[in-house]
């Protein structure tokens, strides 16, 4: 299930999109936003795309990561990302599952790699701490936090029946926040708001 947006035909010097990826091995998440400079200080942040790759339904393992690879491929051809943002397989005590998760992160990276386009890793607990203010973030905070601060009144985000592809971004929105002005630890989220009112919409 996803929502779409059309692509950008053409774009400005002070766009800049990033493909964000919630990896997983039965349903990964995408989310694909786009940020445009506004002098002098504002940035517009606008939701483009978002969505779950359904894996579950590929009784062999090889299919799903090829369908990974497919889809992040297409994906990339369609909306021309500048960046791939993904977050970190958390540690688990199942070897294989941790094992998996890694195989399907990595193939995911590869087709990002084969168009040529940057990857970043975030741990689970910086995505959270970037979007919210809070590391220990639920999910529904999460979504909450992302119907605030990107340019969509799109319902499937705000009724949050997507997690997967929330969590994804949040990712990319992560990655816009620590490329753009990261978050120091000894300043406040209250502090970054401040100093930052154009990320907070009403």
């Amino acid at each position: 299930m996803t929502n779409t947006k059309p692509a950008i035909a053409q774009r400005s010097d002070s766009e800049r999109i990033i493909l964000g990826i919630d990896p997983g091995t039965n349903e990964m998440g995408y989310g694909i936003i786009c940020i445009r400079s506004c002098p002098p200080r504002a940035t517009v942040i606008t939701l483009m795309q978002y969505g779950i790759i359904h894996l579950r339904k590929y009784p062999h393992y090889q299919t799903k990561l090829q369908k990974i690879f497919d889809r992040i491929a297409s994906l990339i051809d369609d909306y021309h990302p500048d960046e791939m943002a993904l977050e970190a397989p958390f540690y688990s005590k199942n070897v294989q599952s941790m094992l998996k998760l890694g195989r399907a992160q990595g193939v995911a990276m590869a087709a990002a790699l084969s168009r040529q386009i940057p990857v970043t890793e975030y741990a689970p607990r910086k995505v959270k701490q970037s979007v919210t203010g809070n590391g220990n973030a639920s999910k529904e905070q999460v979504c909450k936090m992302l119907g605030s601060l990107l340019d969509s009144g799109n319902p499937l985000l705000q009724e949050n029946q997507l997690n997967d592809a929330t969590d994804a971004l949040a990712v990319a929105l992560c990655h816009h926040y620590q490329k753009s002005s990261p978050i120091r630890h000894n300043k406040s989220w209250k502090a970054f708001v401040t100093d930052h009112p154009e990320r907070i919409k009403p």
